[in-house]
């Protein structure tokens, strides 16, 4: 089935990706300490910010892309691909020069312990310097999986994820390079998987044999280029904004509490990974067929993916809230910062059939390309987010566990905000574009 065709790749290759900053971790707390792992912990949400930036740009051209394949209109897709590229390209580098000249600043803003700052901030401006890699590879690869290639990205992404942990190894323990060297690790992996994907495409795919065309811009298409590729953008970083916000607040609580939100964070990111790429894969079908205006296909295309979803948001949550305390154990021997990770693990792995159904609506409505809604709904959700956490933290006093009651009545009041609209379109004939 389509949907699945597209979900395992999805799937697979988001694991990968999310093993850069995990290994990362890993290495470094096992290694260096829980100091060293709140420094990575720290600066790893401002990076995630940046990448869901320009991961959210590739996702709206990509959308774009998906349904101009869906039409067959190839003229038109190869310059979308170009105009596309293009943007990005400039936005990473606007984005890596801004990063690297005021991460200090940055850190200060979120009140990171001063044992930590230094490090964090060199972790942080290494890392950066690597985002031009990382929007390639991103932008090259959803061009291929809106062709309907989901395989070729996932092999290059395995080859890279070797080479990180490779390279994790060598500079963080055989040469001893510390924080940096780590964030060395990442930057290099990136760099691979960017090259693989560009001689792929370069030898095997005829339709993307543009030769300099890949740099043309066409200015008739730049309007809803940046349309969907800002929106979808603002709307990633919505998200990771949410998620700085309440590190933030968690940074007040002391860097052994900062050192479990880290590792619990990359605890919760491999667990809820299939719901977030059940709803990517939810959005490439859509936006074929809503390029192709197979009403059909849409509505069953949805209805699978919620089942889908929901059903491993549920089964997931239930087994990580009985593993949570042995998971901590693979980020760090520190007792205390094992406890509170269990405390937040617990919590929130029972809440996970609630951000699987808004992953899944999300995915419906940028695969028809409501990406209006999906912004609102992700400001409400973290808005909401934001403020339950600082007053649970601040005025109540609350430690760790307030950050699970937080995500809870964020996406309660994002799905209270979604769900009157999807019912109506889902009443609606889908018009193209």
């Amino acid at each position: 089935m389509p949907m699945i065709k597209f979900t395992v790749p999805f799937i697979l290759a988001n694991y990968l990706q999310l093993t850069y900053n995990a290994v990362d971790s890993i290495i470094v707390g096992r290694f260096l300490g829980s100091d060293a792992l709140a420094s990575v912990g720290a600066a790893n949400p401002l990076m995630s910010l940046l990448i869901m930036l320009l991961r959210g740009t590739t996702l709206g051209t990509g959308i774009l892309i998906g349904s101009l394949f869906g039409a067959r209109e190839y003229d038109r897709l190869r310059k979308q691909i170009s105009t596309g590229l293009t943007a990005g390209i400039a936005a990473a580098l606007v984005l890596s020069l801004f990063t690297g000249l005021f991460s200090g600043q940055i850190l200060s803003l979120l009140q990171i312990a001063p044992s930590i700052h230094a490090s964090s901030a060199r972790y942080l401006r290494i890392i950066s310097a690597g985002l031009i890699f990382t929007f390639l590879y991103n932008y090259l690869s959803s061009v291929l999986q809106a062709l309907g290639d989901g395989r070729t990205p996932l092999i290059f992404l395995a080859i890279s994820a070797v080479v990180n942990i490779l390279a994790d190894l060598l500079l963080v323990v055989v040469f001893r390079m510390g924080v940096p060297g780590a964030a060395a690790a990442t930057v290099l992996s990136e760099a691979v998987s960017c090259l693989l994907c560009m001689v792929f495409i370069k030898r095997n795919v005829p339709l993307l044999d543009m030769g300099r065309r890949w740099f043309s811009f066409d200015f008739s298409l730049l309007g809803k280029t940046l349309r969907y590729g800002s929106v979808s953008a603002i709307q990633q970083a919505t998200v990771q904004l949410g998620i700085v916000g309440v590190q933030g607040i968690v940074n007040t609580l002391g860097a052994g509490t900062t050192a479990a939100f880290a590792a619990a964070n990359r605890i919760d990111d491999f667990a809820l990974i299939p719901t977030r790429s059940i709803a990517n894969a939810m959005t490439s079908v859509i936006a074929q067929n809503y390029g192709a205006g197979n009403r059909k296909r849409i509505k069953d295309g949805f209805r699978l993916g919620t089942y889908l979803d929901v059903g491993y948001g549920i089964g997931a949550g239930i087994l990580l809230s009985f593993l949570s305390a042995s998971a901590m154990l693979l980020f760090t021997k520190d007792s205390a910062v094992i406890q509170e990770g269990d405390t937040y693990l617990r919590l929130i792995s029972l809440m996970y059939g609630l951000p699987a159904l808004t992953n899944v609506v999300q995915g419906y409505f940028r695969g028809n390309g409501d990406l209006k809604i999906t912004l609102i709904s992700s400001i409400v959700n973290m808005g909401i987010r934001f403020l339950t956490a600082l007053l649970l933290v601040l005025h109540f006093g609350m430690d760790i566990a307030a950050v699970p009651w937080s995500c809870l009545s964020g996406w309660l009041f994002m799905l209270a905000y979604e769900l009157p609209f999807l019912i109506h379109t889902m009443r609606k004939r889908p018009a193209v574009s």
